[in-house]
């Protein structure tokens, strides 16, 4: 098995895998066997039969055959899950991902090279290594993979502790806001406090000043009104004064109308242009009279 690049150890894993499908597969095989020894011995008791009857029978024993190797194939494919879930397992232990090509599976170089395997170094082999307790994947001390996984395993504690530093740092933050804040509550209360006395009085002092100027306000109405009264006095005989002042000015000026009319009668200009307005009037008249005489009676 040297060709596959097997140490000792991963070689006894594969014989004891194969030495437990040689058996599986021996023991299906009987099971087959069975089958066929079944029917020759329960329907094969005449000596001749019929074209029907053979079919029956081969029917019957092509049923019984295809449920044992269908059987037999499920069973194996979840065998080998349940191998594939132990190797993962084991290799997630180191942070180690695996993978497989499932294009090999099909390799007919490489299955010849199994078989070959099965048919003399299998049979041969003397030395068998079985652990006693569950099988584990040997530690990694030989390679590169070994450092990669001992800087993995360093850089996630080297993580780790910056976390916890981080976190410790993120409390002690915490706890001192959580104390700020206590004391910014307590200092808002003592302000709160203090500003509703000041208030209070303020708000004293402010009805007291209101209170005075509502005082002052009320002597200056009064003393207003008396000087109302005065002048209000005062005001209607200057009224009434200007009344008369107004009528007499209003009849002088009428006045004086009158008698600018009464001077523009007598002005030439005014004594042509009603002679003309007169001449005007007599030669309309006559129009509609001459009109009058041509119009015909209706």
């Amino acid at each position: 098995m040297a060709e596959f690049g097997f140490n000792e150890h991963h070689q006894n894993e594969v014989i004891n895998y194969m030495r437990f499908a040689r058996s599986k597969r021996v023991l299906r095989l009987k099971t087959i066997d069975s089958c066929f020894e079944e029917l020759k011995d329960s329907r094969l008791v005449d000596e001749t039969f019929t074209v029907d009857e053979v079919k029956e029978m081969l029917d019957g024993l092509q049923v019984v055959v295809r449920g044992e190797v269908e059987m037999e194939l499920i069973n194996t494919a979840h065998t080998n899950v349940l191998l594939l879930r132990q190797l993962f397992s084991q290799a997630e232990k180191f942070y180690l991902r695996l993978q497989s090509d499932i294009s090999e599976l099909e390799n007919r170089e490489l299955l010849e090279q199994v078989a070959e395997f099965e048919k003399t170094d299998f049979k041969t082999t003397d030395k068998i290594n079985q652990e006693t307790s569950k099988p584990k994947l040997a530690p990694l001390n030989e390679g590169g993979v070994s450092e990669l996984l001992n800087k993995e395993i360093s850089r996630l504690q080297e993580e780790n502790d910056k976390l916890k530093s981080r976190l410790r740092t993120l409390e002690s933050q915490a706890m001192s806001a959580l104390d700020e804040k206590t004391r910014a509550e307590r200092a808002l209360k003592d302000l709160q406090k203090v500003q509703g006395e000041q208030q209070v009085a303020a708000q004293s002092q402010e009805i007291s000043s209101l209170e005075d100027t509502v005082a002052a306000l009320r002597v200056d109405y009064e003393r207003s009104v008396s000087a109302n009264a005065v002048s209000q006095k005062d005001l209607q005989e200057n009224l009434i004064a200007s009344k008369h002042e107004l009528l007499r000015v209003q009849e002088q000026l009428s006045m004086a109308e009158k008698e600018l009319e009464k001077k523009f009668q007598q002005t030439a200009a005014y004594r042509n242009m009603k002679e003309i307005l007169t001449k005007k009037n007599e030669q309309i008249k006559d129009i509609r009279k001459r009109l009058q005489r041509y119009e015909p009676n209706e």
